[in-house]
C-alpha cells in the first residue's frame, strides 16, 4: 500500500510538471515554425471504362497540360504510372523529358489486365480496369500472386526507365505488398487513401489521420508501436483532407463524400475560397513535427474536370514556397527525409485556429504511433470527436487472405468515434460538461490556445467563460487533462451517442475502459480520474481526481 502511494505521488508529481513546463511553453514558445511539406502527385491511368467519351487520348492530354501547368510555376512533382500506362510509348516518351532533379516517376498499384495476365494469372474484371477491391487492387490476389505481379510490374518499369520506382502508391495497398517491395526493391514511400467511409467501395477508418506512419508488417493500415514490428517505409495521407469538414461527411449514410484538395471538387479543391483557406491554415497553423498535405489528381477526372483547381492551387503553392512558407518536394524526397529523422512513427498535429469565412468552428488532430484524438470547438463549446488506438497485433484479414467483394475496410480500435456513433441530429462526442450553481450544463468558452511542446507534445489551453481554463496536453502515450483557476465548477466528460450505436465498450469500471473490436481485447487506463456510467443515455462519464484527468492511450490487452 506504501508502494502504491508512493507510484501515485508520483505519478502527480509528474504531470503537475508537464502542465507547468506546457503553461511556461504557452507563453514563451517561439521556436522556428516546423516544416510544411506538400507533394504534387499525379497518377496516370491508361484508360477510363466508366465514361466512353473518356477517349486515351484525353487521358494523356490531360498529363501534358498538368506538366505544362507545373512547369510554368517551376512546381515539382511526382507522377505514378498504373502498369496500362506504363507500357503505353506515349507516357515513356513524356516522362522520359522531364528532368529528374524536379519530377519524379513512379507506380501506381492498381492492377490493369496487361499486368495480371503477363504475371501468368486470370484475369476477373469486366474491363480492362477494374477498380473492385477484389480484382484491381493487390487485396484481390493471393500473397503468392501479389509477388509474381510485383515482380512483373518492377522489371518492365526497371527495362523502361533503368531503375526500380522509388515511391509506390495506391488507395491502398495490403501489408504483404508492401513488405515485399521494401526487401526486394527497397523502395522509398508508399501512400494510402486519406480517411473516408465507404466512398468507392474502399473504407479506410481510423488510422493515423495524415503526415505519415509506418504500418505493421501484418496490417498496412495500422501503425506499428516497435521498429522490429514496422515495415520501415513511410505510408503518406493522399488527398489533402478538410480537417473540419471531411470527417462529419454524410453521416447516417453508406458512402462519405468528399472534401478534399483534388482541383476536380468545386466545393473544395476547385474553389478559390476554400482553397486559400486550406493553404494559409496548412501553412501557418502549429503543426507538431511537420505538416503534410498531398496536391494533384488522378488523369481519369480530365483536364477539363481539373484546369480550374489546377490553375489556382500551383501559382499559389509556388508562392507559398517563394515565401518559406512550405516546401515542395517529390514523394520520394518526402519518404527519404521522413526516414533520416524518424525511426519510429512520430506524433503529430494538424490544428485549425480560424476555419473558412462563415465558420467558427476550430480543430486538432492529433497522432502518435499510440493513438489519434480529435477536438473541435464549435458555438463555443468542445467536442472530443474521435480517439482510436493503434496495436500492431491486430491483423488485417487482408495481409494473408484475398478480399472476397469488391469493398475493401481497414480499421483500428475505436473508443470514440464520432462519425459511425451518430446520427445527423445527434453528433456522438464527448463533451465537457459541468455543475454550476445545482445545474448541469456544457461549458463554453473563448479561442483555444495551441502550442507545440518539444517533439512530442501538444499543449491546449481553452479559456472558459465561467472563468478558469481547461488545459489539454496530448502526448505521444498519454493524455492529461485538468480545469485551473475556477475551482467551484464540478467538470467532467460525458460521452453521448446516438440510439443504436455500435459501441466496443465490454465493461466500464472506474479504473477502465474494456473493449471489444472485431474479436480483438484492448482497454484504456485512467491513471488519474476515474470512468462511471451515469444512465440518462450517456454512455460513459469520465470525472476528474483531484482536478486531473490522466488517460494512458496503450491499447494494452485487457487483463
Amino acid at each position: 500500500m506504501i508502494l502504491i502511494k508512493r507510484v501515485f505521488i508520483c505519478s502527480l508529481t509528474i504531470t503537475c510538471f508537464c502542465f507547468h513546463a506546457a503553461g511556461q511553453k504557452e507563453i514563451n514558445n517561439k521556436k522556428t515554425p516546423e516544416p510544411k511539406i506538400v507533394n504534387v502527385v499525379n497518377f496516370i491511368r491508361l484508360l477510363e471504362p466508366r465514361d466512353p467519351r473518356i477517349t486515351q487520348d484525353v487521358l494523356y492530354q490531360t498529363v501534358v497540360k498538368q506538366v505544362e501547368i507545373m512547369k510554368k510555376y517551376r512546381v515539382p512533382g511526382t507522377f505514378l504510372l498504373q502498369y496500362d500506362a506504363l507500357i503505353d510509348t506515349r507516357y515513356q516518351t513524356l516522362l522520359k523529358s522531364l528532368p529528374a532533379d524536379s519530377f519524379e516517376i513512379g507506380a501506381w498499384w492498381e492492377l490493369p489486365q496487361p499486368l495480371v495476365e503477363k504475371a501468368g494469372l486470370r484475369w476477373r474484371g469486366r474491363y480492362p480496369w477494374d477498380w473492385h477491391a477484389d480484382v484491381g487492387f493487390s487485396t484481390g490476389y493471393t500473397p503468392a500472386e501479389r509477388e509474381r505481379i510485383a515482380d512483373v510490374y518492377m522489371e518492365e518499369f526497371k527495362r523502361i526507365f533503368g531503375y526500380y520506382p522509388r515511391s509506390v502508391a495506391s488507395w491502398f495497398i495490403d501489408a504483404h505488398t508492401l513488405n515485399y517491395l521494401w526487401e526486394k526493391y527497397h523502395i522509398t514511400a508508399s501512400a494510402n487513401c486519406k480517411d473516408q467511409y465507404g466512398t468507392d467501395g474502399y473504407t479506410l477508418w481510423g488510422g493515423y489521420w495524415n503526415q505519415a506512419y509506418y504500418p505493421s508488417k501484418i496490417n498496412s493500415y495500422m501503425p506499428a508501436q516497435h521498429a522490429e514490428k514496422q515495415i520501415p517505409v513511410p505510408v503518406f495521407r493522399l488527398l489533402g483532407s478538410d480537417p473540419v469538414r471531411q470527417y462529419d461527411q454524410g453521416i447516417n449514410s453508406r458512402r462519405q463524400g468528399v472534401i478534399t484538395l483534388e482541383p476536380v471538387y468545386d466545393q473544395a479543391g476547385g474553389n478559390e475560397t476554400w482553397v486559400n483557406w486550406f493553404l494559409t491554415t496548412f501553412a501557418n497553423d502549429p503543426a507538431l513535427g511537420f505538416n503534410y498535405t498531398q496536391a494533384g489528381q488522378e488523369n481519369s477526372f480530365t483536364w477539363s474536370g481539373m484546369e480550374k483547381g489546377f490553375e489556382i492551387q500551383m501559382p499559389l503553392l509556388a508562392s507559398l514556397r517563394e515565401a518559406g512558407k512550405i516546401r515542395l518536394e517529390t514523394m520520394e524526397q518526402s519518404g527519404k527525409w521522413f526516414k533520416s529523422n524518424y525511426p519510429i512513427t512520430p506524433p503529430t498535429s494538424f490544428a485549425v485556429t480560424k476555419d473558412i469565412k462563415g465558420s467558427n468552428r476550430k480543430t486538432l488532430w492529433y497522432n502518435s504511433r499510440f493513438y489519434r484524438i480529435n477536438i473541435l470547438w464549435e458555438d463555443s463549446t468542445l467536442r472530443i470527436r474521435d480517439i482510436h488506438l493503434f496495436n500492431e497485433d491486430f491483423e488485417d484479414i487482408y495481409t494473408t487472405k484475398t478480399a472476397t467483394s469488391n469493398e475493401c475496410s481497414f480499421f483500428t480500435l475505436p473508443v470514440v468515434d464520432g462519425y459511425l456513433w451518430s446520427k445527423p441530429d445527434q453528433l456522438a462526442g464527448m463533451r465537457l460538461m459541468g455543475v454550476t450553481k445545482g445545474k448541469e450544463v456544457l461549458l463554453k468558452g473563448d479561442d483555444p490556445f495551441i502550442t507545440n511542446v518539444g517533439k512530442e507534445t501538444v499543449f491546449v489551453s481553452w479559456p472558459l467563460k465561467a472563468g478558469g481554463k481547461l488545459q489539454i496536453e496530448l502526448k505521444e502515450k498519454n493524455i492529461y487533462i485538468r480545469l485551473t483557476g475556477n475551482a467551484a465548477v464540478n467538470w467532467y466528460f460525458d460521452l453521448n451517442v446516438a440510439p443504436g450505436a455500435k459501441i466496443p465498450f465490454n465493461s466500464i469500471s472506474q479504473e477502465k475502459l474494456a473493449c471489444s473490436f472485431e474479436n480483438f481485447d484492448y482497454q484504456v487506463t485512467a491513471l488519474s480520474g476515474r470512468f462511471s456510467k451515469p444512465g440518462n443515455g450517456v454512455v460513459f462519464r469520465l470525472s476528474p481526481k483531484r482536478n486531473t484527468v490522466s488517460l494512458s492511450m496503450q491499447a494494452r490487452p485487457q487483463k
